[in-house]
């Protein structure tokens, strides 16, 4: 379709990592074992979590939530990246680009929401222990969790037709591996000013609320552990936040570079690595930090492998 002197686009390649062609293979292989891994590693916390009672905390509800997006977020981007490394060129219409990019947006905004989520948890039950099976209740505990996929969806209802109503012409590869934000603009023939500022103010929005609520109540959690006088507690309090403290400098340090900066500065190489980081690598790390670094975690494995064994023997 054709507007003015421009050919419309009305679908999209991505150039993934086919500028490197030596490096298909080893990455195909690499990118399948993270997914592979991810999805071993999330759906196996989800069920661990489900099928033990004494996981069935709040801070594990919240661990539960935090595996499904993960779980989301690398399955609407691996399967179509790894795609790109067997059917070279495959095209993706505007619609389905436009799903890609909501279910990125939605499930990024959704797991910063219950990374703060459980920080907040953190903080109650390490500088209120009494008051902790009080006020986080059953009911508070859902109403967080719905509210943080609440949280992701506006965003992304927001954010999406600001990007995909926009004309898109001539070129129609985009530079990366999945419907990103900045790769997209560039291949707008619109302004894409006020959609620069309302992607930019939403970030920040979510960004910079979530990690607030992070810092404060590690403030209050470094306060309280800081009061305590044994070299022995300090370290057993400290380890029940390790772990989430872990994750969230990992994915606030990624997003933050990613998404909280101009437009002009983004590059191409370098924004594809970060991206395979925030998408993929995270996904697949979560379950580990919280498992490898977690006693109840690992106690709740053993038991499980335990009881399978003994069955079978049985």
């Amino acid at each position: 379709m054709a507007e003015g002197n421009h050919t419309m686009v009305t679908d999209f390649i991505f150039q993934g990592f086919m500028d490197h062609p030596e490096l298909q293979v080893p990455l195909f292989v690499s990118f399948l074992m993270i997914y592979l891994i991810t999805l071993v590693g999330n759906l196996g916390m989800i069920v661990l979590i489900r099928f033990n009672s004494r996981l069935h905390t709040p801070m594990y509800y919240f661990l539960s939530n935090l595996s499904l997006a993960d779980v989301g977020n690398s399955s609407v981007v691996a399967p179509r990246l790894l795609m790109t490394f067997v059917i070279q060129a495959k095209p993706i219409s505007l619609a389905a680009c436009a799903a890609q990019f909501f279910f990125v947006c939605n499930f990024l905004t959704n797991e910063a929401c219950l990374l703060a989520v459980m920080a907040y948890d953190r903080f109650i039950a390490i500088c209120n222990p009494l008051l902790y099976s009080v006020v986080m209740s059953k009911r508070l505990c859902v109403f967080l969790v719905v509210a943080s996929y609440i949280c992701g969806f506006v965003n992304a209802v927001v954010q999406t037709p600001f990007i995909f109503t926009l004309s898109f012409c001539d070129s129609n590869v985009i530079n990366h591996f999945f419907c990103d934000i900045p790769p997209i603009l560039k291949l707008s023939c619109s302004d894409t000013h006020s959609t620069n500022m309302v992607h930019f103010t939403l970030s920040t929005i979510v960004v910079m609320t979530t990690i607030l609520i992070v810092l404060f109540s590690y403030a209050y959690i470094l306060i309280a552990i800081l009061k305590i006088h044994s070299a022995k507690g300090r370290y057993k309090t400290f380890s029940t936040c390790a772990s989430h403290l872990t994750a969230v400098t990992i994915f606030y340090g990624t997003v933050i570079f990613m998404y909280l900066r101009p437009s002009s500065g983004y590059t191409t190489d370098p924004d594809k690595i970060i991206s395979v980081f925030y998408i993929l690598i995270i996904p697949m790390l979560n379950p580990l930090i919280y498992s490898l670094r977690n006693k109840e975690v690992k106690d709740a494995f053993k038991r499980m492998i335990n009881r399978k064994v003994c069955s079978q023997l049985i």
